[in-house]
C-alpha cells in the first residue's frame, strides 16, 4: 500500500485540533506524526510526493490506475482512495490570512468552546451569515455580525438575529488588527475599530487536487465536492473518496470515519476479486 501525503493539512494553520476524542487539543502536526507511526507495523509506505495525473489502465493493461508522481515517476495501482481534501477561499481582508486558524476560524464546532464568551465576529453575507451567527450566540452574548457591504438577509432572518440581541454592521471592512496571530480589532474603511478577540468566516471551498476532475469523477450540483455511495464508491469504479472532499463536514473525527469506511469498502472488493479470479483458475 502507498500513500501519498504532502503533509500540507488544511487545518495546519491551527494551534490545536478539536473534536477528536482521546487526541482532542492535539496540534495537527502531531497528529500526522503519529499516524505515520502507526502505519509502520502495518508495512505502508508513505511518501511526500504529490501525485499530478491519474487515469484507469487500459483493458489490456493491468486492473487499475496509474498515478503519476511529481517528477514524472508513474505508479500503479488497482485501487485509489482520494483524500485529498478542499482548499479554503478565504476573503481578500487584510490580516485575515495571517490570523487564519489561530484568531480567525470558520467552525463552532472546532473552535467555539475556547473563545467561549468572548467578543465575536462573523464576517459573512446571506444565508451562511445567518446560519453562523445564530450557531455562534450558544457561545458567546458579545457576538456582531459583519457583512461588509449589503448583508443580504431576508426579513425574517433579520427578525430573527434583533430578537437574539445581535447587531448587524454593513460598514466596509478594512483590515484586521492585532499582535501577531492574534485579533484585537476589525477597522472599517473611514477608522471606526469594533474590539473583537475572535472572527468566524463562511469561506468558499475548491477541490485541492485535479485528480477527480482528470479520472472523470461526478460533483455534486454546486460542483463543489466529489459525489459518493455509502462507503466512499465515487462514479468512477475503483475509484473511492473520503474526507472533507466529498462533504461539507470538516472535523478530524469525521474525517477518519469516512477514510476507515471508505478503506474497507475498497479492501472488501479487492478481496472478493481475488476469491472470484481464483475460482475461475480452479474451474479453468
Amino acid at each position: 500500500m502507498l500513500v501519498l501525503d504532502r503533509g500540507q493539512p488544511r487545518n495546519a494553520p491551527a494551534a490545536a485540533a478539536h473534536g477528536f476524542l482521546t487526541r482532542d487539543g492535539t496540534p495537527p502536526a502531531e497528529l500526522l506524526w503519529i499516524a505515520r507511526e502507526q502505519l509502520v507495523p502495518y508495512g505502508v509506505e508513505v511518501r511526500p510526493a504529490p501525485a499530478t495525473g491519474a487515469q484507469a489502465l487500459p483493458e489490456q493493461a493491468l486492473e487499475g490506475f496509474g498515478v503519476e508522481l511529481e517528477g514524472g515517476e508513474v505508479v500503479r495501482s488497482r485501487r485509489l482512495l482520494l483524500a485529498s481534501g478542499v482548499r479554503d477561499l478565504l476573503p481578500d481582508v487584510p490580516g485575515l490570512r495571517e490570523r487564519w486558524g489561530c484568531s480567525v476560524h470558520h467552525c463552532p464546532y472546532c473552535h467555539g468552546w475556547e473563545v467561549r464568551g468572548e467578543p465575536i465576529a462573523v464576517y459573512a453575507r446571506g444565508e451562511r451569515a445567518f446560519h453562523l451567527t445564530v450557531l455562534l450566540h450558544h457561545w458567546s452574548p458579545d457576538l456582531v455580525l459583519l457583512t461588509d457591504g449589503r448583508a443580504g438577509l431576508t426579513a425574517d432572518q433579520s427578525h430573527q438575529l434583533t430578537s437574539l440581541g445581535i447587531e448587524v454592521i454593513e460598514s466596509a471592512v478594512e483590515r484586521l488588527d492585532g499582535p501577531g496571530e492574534q485579533l484585537e480589532r476589525v477597522v472599517f474603511r473611514g477608522g471606526d475599530s469594533l474590539a473583537r478577540s475572535a472572527l468566524f468566516v463562511g469561506p468558499g471551498q475548491e477541490q485541492q487536487s485535479t485528480l477527480p476532475a482528470q479520472l472523470g469523477c461526478v460533483f455534486t450540483e454546486d460542483g463543489i465536492y466529489v459525489k459518493t455511495e455509502p462507503g466512499g464508491q465515487t462514479s468512477v469504479s475503483g475509484v473511492y473518496a473520503a474526507s472533507d472532499m466529498v462533504g461539507p463536514l470538516r472535523q478530524v473525527a469525521q474525517a477518519v470515519a469516512g477514510g476507515a469506511f471508505a478503506a474497507a469498502t475498497l479492501n472488501n472488493t479487492l478481496i472478493f476479486a481475488d476469491a472470484q479470479r481464483q475460482a475461475a483458475r480452479i474451474t479453468h
